[in-house]
């Protein structure tokens, strides 16, 4: 089925026809994708859908066995998370990946930290932690995170929400092109939750494209421009979250209900029953 994409001066990161197999499962089953400038792309799909080894393919943790990946309309070959860092994707990942016994703004600069000027920085390795400390302020404060108060503070002693800033405000310090979002409110509580849903919305005024991959069906319909339901293998459906409801988009994940057709404004209407379709009013 063919389906709406936009532009194509307007999507930042694409994929074509990707494909991923582990043996006989087919993870990946000729699967499309495509992120456009300044929205949040939510990806749905229920479990075993293949949603992960997507994403996994856009920002470099996994090779697919054929396709294409494009960014900003040029082919890449990822081969790594870090060739995807190098071109501006940051990922936060559903375990943060951030290392506890680190300061704040240690774990900012992990793996890319700032070395001193001069032969210092070059012949001894010396870090620039005052630079990197004021680096990551900024960042912060930029976020509105201004309840972190110590900068050199061990991560342990963070909320969870507060780690999720973290982890959000690294992303958005070294995101130039994409940041991608794997089930970021999973382990926060209310408040913290909706702490998290601002900063995405604040990523997104500073013009950072976000993708989001959540369970959480009022958090993605709260603030997801546009919404990808992944089916099989495959992306099935694109929707627009201000003309379906949160019901459709479970039908539409789980086969209850069919895809709707390219340009259509609303729900189909069709759910499956048994072998046949009938028609709701």
């Amino acid at each position: 089925m063919s389906l709406p994409t936009g532009n194509a001066g307007d999507i930042v990161l694409e994929g074509r026809g990707l494909n991923k197999r582990y043996g006989r499962v087919v993870a990946l089953d000729n699967a499309d994708f495509n992120l456009r400038r300044n929205e949040i792309l939510a990806v749905i799909g229920d479990n075993g859908a293949g949603k992960s080894t997507l994403i996994k393919a856009l920002c470099g943790a996994v090779i697919p066995d054929s396709g294409e990946i494009r960014l900003d309309g040029q082919p890449v070959h990822f081969k790594s998370p870090m060739d995807a860092r190098n071109a501006g994707i940051e990922t936060v990942y559903q375990n943060l990946a951030l290392s506890p016994a680190l300061s704040i703004a240690d774990n900012m600069f992990l793996g890319r930290e700032l070395r001193k000027p001069g032969w210092t920085g070059a012949l001894f390795r010396r870090l620039d932690r005052t630079r990197m400390a004021k680096i990551a302020r900024d960042k912060l404060s930029e976020l509105g995170l201004l309840t972190i108060q110590n900068i050199n503070q061990s991560v342990e002693t963070l909320s969870g929400g507060q780690r999720q800033g973290v982890a959000v405000a690294r992303a958005a310090a070294f995101g130039s092109r994409v940041v991608i979002m794997d089930e970021p409110t999973a382990a926060l509580g209310v408040k913290e939750s909706r702490r998290v849903l601002e900063l995405m919305l604040d990523v997104k005024k500073r013009g950072l494209p976000i993708v989001l991959i959540s369970h959480n069906m009022p958090h993605v319909f709260e603030v997801a421009d546009r919404i990808h339901i992944h089916r099989l293998g495959k992306r099935i459906a694109i929707i627009n979250p201000k003309e379906f409801s949160m019901s459709d988009a479970v039908a539409i994940m789980t086969g209850a209900m069919k895809p709707p057709v390219e340009g259509a404004t609303g729900p189909t209407q069709h759910y499956q029953v048994g072998e046949e379709a009938s028609q709701v009013q």
